[in-house]
């Protein structure tokens, strides 16, 4: 614990401030010690029967955010409870004389049509915040930022738009037993200096099993970078603890069409996820909407990361003007520190409608400290689009789906997988290039070739196979190989069950 602190100390030393990450994990250390207090719903009715669009069009002041007029880099503004946001969560502002609660106030709001009377919900709190800042070519203070909702954070690079989550924690995610959903319950923000790009955030998590302890540095940019700083205690012992979560959407893609008509070629927030293992090897899985929940791992020691990225960039592979899919961000994670043995875990489970969250990664450790023990994490949260973070010879560009054969169908499936990247750029035209493709033992591999795509300078593999249990799922995996070189990353494919 001490050289922790100590290490949180030395790099983010500067202004000498009322508060510091210490006090955070002092409150996780005193909340794991005693028993959880469930917090009360103070929401009227009126509030609570709000639809999505009534709650998001309770917009802030413009001339009421926080930090305006300060000329301060940052602004914030706030959420309100209302719809299935219920519970209040405090807020606070550090600065060097101190550390002050920013009081809620529905003056701050323009209630839009949903008609509420601000008299009315003056007893009522913030359901989170949002921070502000000009990343985008001018001088206007663009959103890039929110914490609500459990324990979600969503932030943008430049020129994205809102898509996956972060979470703070997944507690029994994909168990039987249902899964716990911490929340946080207070959060404190460092006051900026005038000309900083950075922004300090703290946060209090708080669930029936688990205390925690956050620190976020926020760094807005082209790719918008949060450093992490996590300390966790459980109050007792958790089923399974998920930890630097990523929360997405997957609906439908070019490999699993939809079931209903859709204009739409591709409805997703992420089509994969992306794993740098110790050994230098790129694993991608793309994701799918199955019918049943799926649960996948990936075991390793000390990972160097991974995330749930979005590689579909064109607009014509979605056509939808609104939801604007192509420009939604991937989130790599890239631990700090030895993590130890454990596990990527993805957890997809079946959606009828891009409404909701279907996909969760997050990582598992083989070993957890016991109930009142503290557990210590540090990692870098990176949103991306224009850089995003892929293998340095080629990747996976495409994964599509459909009938062995077209012409005479029979019960074979097939797979074009796209790789594109410089290692296939700079390839002699006489270099013999092959696929190398496995299947498990519920599939039998038909036939699979490896050709140079002329239309993008890549490789595509096509490979046919026949599930011999159509109620078990096929796992396969493919690379592109000139002799003994492997010249890809490693397409590794669950096929659900049916």
């Amino acid at each position: 614990m001490c050289l922790f602190v100590a290490a949180l100390s030395t790099l983010y030393a500067g202004t000498v401030l009322a508060f510091d990450f210490t006090d955070v994990m002092k409150r996780a250390e005193q909340l794991a010690g005693a028993p959880y207090q469930k917090p009360n719903s103070n929401l009227p009715k009126e509030l609570q029967a709000l639809d999505y669009d009534q709650y998001w069009s309770i917009r802030p002041k413009p001339d009421k955010l926080y930090w305006r007029g300060a000329k301060l880099g940052f602004e914030l503004g706030f959420f309100p409870e209302g719809m299935y946001y219920d519970q209040p969560v405090k807020i606070n502002e550090i600065t060097a004389e101190g550390v002050r609660e920013i009081k809620f106030d529905p003056d701050l709001f323009d209630y839009g049509p949903s008609k509420i009377d601000p008299n009315s919900v003056r007893s009522l709190g913030f359901a989170g915040f949002r921070v502000r800042y000009a990343m985008n070519g001018t001088e206007a203070k663009d959103e890039m930022l929110t914490f609500l909702g459990a324990s979600y954070l969503r932030a943008l690079g430049r020129g994205q738009v809102y898509g996956l989550y972060s979470r703070g924690l997944a507690v029994d995610t994909g168990l039987s037993s249902g899964e716990e959903f911490p929340r946080y319950v207070e959060f404190w923000v460092e006051r900026p200096a005038p000309a900083s790009k950075e922004l300090v955030i703290y946060a209090l998590l708080d669930s029936p099993r688990v205390a925690g302890a956050y620190r976020f540095v926020v760094k807005p940019g082209v790719e918008t970078a949060i450093n992490v700083a996590v300390r966790v205690y459980q109050r007792e012992a958790v089923g399974k603890l998920g930890l630097a979560p990523l929360a997405s959407m997957f609906f439908f893609g070019a490999n699993q069409h939809p079931t209903t008509d859709d204009y739409r070629p591709e409805v997703h927030n992420s089509d994969g996820l992306s794993i740098l293992s110790p050994t230098g090897e790129w694993i991608w899985r793309p994701l799918v909407n199955p019918k049943r929940l799926l649960v996948s791992s990936f075991a390793m020691t000390n990972p160097i990361g991974f995330g749930l990225m979005q590689r579909q960039r064109s607009f014509g592979q979605y056509e939808d003007l609104e939801a604007r899919y192509e420009l939604r961000p991937s989130a790599w994670i890239e631990p700090k520190g030895q993590w130890g043995a454990g596990r990527v875990e993805l957890v997809q489970i079946p959606v009828p409608d891009e409404t909701n969250s279907n996909v969760v990664a997050y990582w598992v450790p083989d070993k957890v400290p016991g109930p009142k023990e503290p557990l210590d994490l540090e990692y870098r949260l990176l949103w991306q689009k224009d850089t995003e973070t892929r293998p340095p010879h080629s990747w996976v560009a495409q994964t599509r789906r459909g009938r062995g054969y077209m012409r005479n169908p029979d019960n074979s499936i097939g797979f074009v997988i796209d790789y594109q990247g410089p290692s296939l750029t700079k390839l002699p035209a006489d270099l013999k290039v092959e696929s190398l493709v496995s299947v498990d033992a519920n599939g039998e591999l038909l036939q699979h070739s490896a050709y140079r795509n002329d239309a993008t300078g890549g490789y595509r593999v096509i490979l046919r196979l026949r599930r011999l249990d159509d109620a078990k799922p096929i796992e396969l995996r493919a690379n592109l190989r000139a002799g003994a070189n492997i010249l890809s990353e490693t397409w590794s494919y669950l096929l659900p069950p049916g």
